[in-house]
């Protein structure tokens, strides 16, 4: 299909949301009756701020400009066409918080879903379908995340109503079998449009990458990962849901993380992977041994003993996914706890938290979400790869509630009360970024895709970001080298690295 719009693709709106608060009734109407509102009388008694501000959004960007505030205001009319398949991408990593804090500094709040399916069915004009749909960890439980977000509430509403179809899936292929089992997989039904293998060959990031035998996915399965990236082969295995879309929204969560620097929408299109593991995230080792697992000198010998007796582990005991071995994994585990340990020999959580290719130093995982963009605008729905893009696009980024510091799995909440949107995701990346009091310069993955040879992302520097909506300061945002802004504390293996001052 012709993925052309004629707008300006690198303006990026923001708008602010009063007192970092999300409504909490679903599902998630709004609190005013607005002129477009295609349900009237179905409103919410609380206010709703954040479907306020998706609609400011949508405002700022000029969409649609001639008919707002009337009956026949249609945004994302350009975009969206009746019939289309709307496919709108959250970040659902997991269903709780490790620390017990909020889990919606973690996921996208389900309002500003509701928010922005409210426009996607306006602009379907009743026919067509919505599908809000994400790949999740492997150790995500999505019914108890289901429960979090009622996202079941949200299109059982919609199912009320003459119109299109409007549901949510989780793409999955297999999840882990329990918390005690995390490398024996359980069978899921995954994506009912299968999965589709892309192979980006010589246009991948990963074709320079120096010692593959050292890469490691996103489980303990290291030979997977190796065998699929190996003889100028580069495979990913990619929702058929998420390429077979007319239309791509993806709906991030404004947070730092621990291997790329910030998780927005390049970071998030891990979750249009069906088999994560083919994602590298880090090679094992320290750079002087060729990889990019850790600094160097991190560890005293004693640590770095513990260290590789733990990747022996996840080689040849949970590699396996058996679960007679990860019984023998869990007793080294005991044994070390109840004999060892208690004489100080451990690693201190301070250096774990840098290990797992947890630092500024990791020249692995921002190719693999280089690789996760090219396929997102490019291949079509059979996997093959094109010059021109193959899908239409829009982000919202949720940062009403950001998350900080332990990102991008267990960070500090950051009430931000911000969202950012815009056509142009790395646009809206780059802006996300810089309001976070980030350099965008100064993490691997904008450089790299800013500058790609092979593929055209329709910019080429953040200077060329035109930001519409908010505050005067965030307009001249990139010309500025000190103001941090929304002062977002990166992952502690990237403080000091990324700040914009620094």
């Amino acid at each position: 299909m012709d993925a052309t719009v004629t707008t300006t693709r690198s303006k990026v709106a923001v708008t602010t949301v009063p007192e970092a608060v999300y409504p909490r009734n679903a599902p998630y109407h709004p609190s005013c009756d607005y002129p477009e509102y295609p349900f009237g009388g179905h409103l919410n008694p609380e206010e709703n701020e954040v479907y306020a501000g998706v609609r400011r959004l949508l405002c700022s960007l000029g969409l649609d400009a001639e008919k707002y505030g009337t009956e026949q205001w249609n945004p994302l009319g350009r975009l969206i066409e009746p019939g289309m398949t709307v496919v709108i991408k959250p970040n659902f990593v997991l269903s709780r918080h490790s620390e017990g804090k909020d889990v919606f500094s973690i996921i996208t709040h389900p309002s500003v879903l509701r928010a922005i399916a409210d426009y996607c069915w306006i602009a379907l004009k009743g026919s067509g379908s919505i599908t809000i749909a994400d790949a999740p960890q492997h150790n995500c439980n999505f019914e108890e995340l289901v429960q979090v977000t009622k996202l079941d509430h949200v299109c059982d509403f919609y199912g009320g109503f003459s119109g299109p179809e409007v549901d949510f899936k989780d793409l999955r292929s297999y999840c882990s079998a329990g918390r005690h089992f995390p490398s024996c997989r359980r069978p899921l039904g995954g994506d009912p449009h299968g999965s589709v293998v892309v192979n980006l060959a010589e246009k991948s990031a990963l074709g320079d990458c120096p010692n593959p035998k050292r890469f490691y996915g996103a489980v303990y399965h290291r030979d997977e990962l190796i065998s699929r990236h190996s003889s100028g082969s580069h495979e990913y295995e990619i929702s058929g849901t998420m390429l077979n879309a007319d239309v791509l929204i993806s709906v991030p969560k404004l947070k730092v993380h621990k291997k790329v620097g910030v998780t927005l929408n390049l970071k998030g299109l891990v979750g249009i992977c069906t088999n994560k593991n083919l994602c590298l995230h880090y090679r094992v080792g320290s750079p002087s041994e060729g990889g990019d697992q850790y600094p160097n000198g991190l560890f005293s010998p004693m640590e770095k003993g513990l260290i590789r007796l733990e990747r022996w582990m996840y080689d040849h005991l949970l590699a396996r996914q058996n679960v007679a071995l990860e019984y023998v994994h869990r007793s080294m585990y005991w044994l070390h706890g109840k004999l060892i340990k208690p004489f100080g020999i451990t690693v201190s959580r301070e250096k774990r938290m840098l290990d797992a290719g947890n630092w500024h130093g990791n020249d692995s995982a921002w190719r693999m979400v280089a690789d996760l963009l090219k396929i997102f605008y490019f291949a079509d729905g059979q996997g093959r790869m094109h010059d021109d893009k193959q899908r239409r696009c829009f982000s919202i980024v949720d940062g009403v509630i950001g998350g900080q510091n332990n990102g991008p799995l267990s960070p500090d909440p950051k009430p931000a009360g911000v969202l950012l949107g815009g056509e142009n995701v790395l646009a809206v990346d780059l802006a996300a970024t810089r309001l976070m009091g980030l350099d965008p310069l100064k993490l691997k993955i904008f450089k790299a895709v800013l500058n790609d040879p092979n593929f055209d992302y329709g910019i080429h520097e953040p200077a060329g970001v035109e930001i519409v909506g908010g505050e005067d300061r965030w307009d001249r945002c990139f010309d500025d080298s000190e103001d941090r802004f929304f002062n977002f504390k990166p992952h502690p293996g990237w403080v000091g690295h990324i700040e914009i001052s620094n």
